[in-house]
């Protein structure tokens, strides 16, 4: 098992080559939290919406205008706040499991439910990126896809599954917690790519430490996703291990 660091200002990383397969898959006290019936009412998220537009409302804004209201421990905008900081945009709009989330961020399952069933819509619409189909062909353009992980508070496992033509088809985050291989199944990094026709699949996770190095789990759990990949025909092409400013990929080395 090998490893390469790619600090921010060094080259690129080599390009991915895909490999062909002939098999076939048929309660804290908190101190006083800002609440929407606080703020003067023109200055509340979903009346500034009205008034000038969903462009001129931030992302935790726009999330809390969807939720409507909090709960009894946490106000909307609260909530909506941390939810972004904790998960990061980029992960929210690729999480699909309601309770994953609920779980992860402390929050009702409605909740997430309302969270997710947003970003679905928009999922379906803008499945693009700036209109064009999304390609990653190299560690350090996948790096640039999900770098957003990499200022999260807590530790994620991101998915990226790829077609043949290296265009990904889906996005997802696996899970959230620590990397091991107790908690990242085999089935849950995989069960995407079969139900996306994924022929290879890039995962990453990110270290809140802010140090890249991987861990013997880490490398463990590459090995143990590999050999399982090689059995379903979808190949594990990468695993990076990202911070806010520098990744590591951790690839299978051939023996000498």
């Amino acid at each position: 098992m090998g490893c390469t660091i790619y600090a921010m200002k060094t080259h690129a990383a080599g390009v991915y080559a895909l490999h062909a397969h002939n098999i076939i898959i048929g309660e804290h006290v908190r101190d006083y939290e800002l609440q929407v019936k606080d703020l003067p009412e023109p200055d509340r998220p979903r009346e500034r919406m009205v008034r000038d537009g969903p462009g001129a409302l931030s992302t935790p804004e726009l999330l809390a205008a969807i939720l409507g209201v909090g709960t009894r421990k946490e106000g909307v905008l609260a909530m909506a706040q941390r939810v972004v900081k904790e998960y990061g945009d980029k992960s929210i709009a690729g999480e699909t499991n309601p309770r994953k989330m609920a779980e992860a961020l402390d929050i009702p399952v409605a909740k997430a439910c309302q969270i997710i069933a947003a970003f679905e819509i928009g999922r379906r619409f803008y499945i693009n990126q700036n209109g064009k189909p999304i390609y990653i062909r190299n560690a350090r353009q996948a790096f640039e896809h999900l770098r957003a992980i990499g200022y999260s508070t807590k530790e994620q496992l991101r998915g990226l599954y790829l077609s043949s033509r290296y265009q990904v088809v889906h996005d997802e985050v696996i899970s959230v917690g620590s990397l091991t291989a107790n908690i990242v199944h085999p089935r849950e990094v995989f069960r995407p790519a079969i139900e996306h026709g994924a022929v290879a699949v890039i995962i990453a996770h990110n270290h809140p430490s802010g140090d890249p190095t991987p861990t013997d789990a880490d490398i463990s759990v590459t090995r143990q996703l590999k050999f399982a990949g090689s059995l379903l025909g979808i190949e594990l092409l990468d695993h990076l291990i990202v911070t806010d400013n520098a990744f590591i990929t951790i690839k299978e080395q051939p023996h000498d």
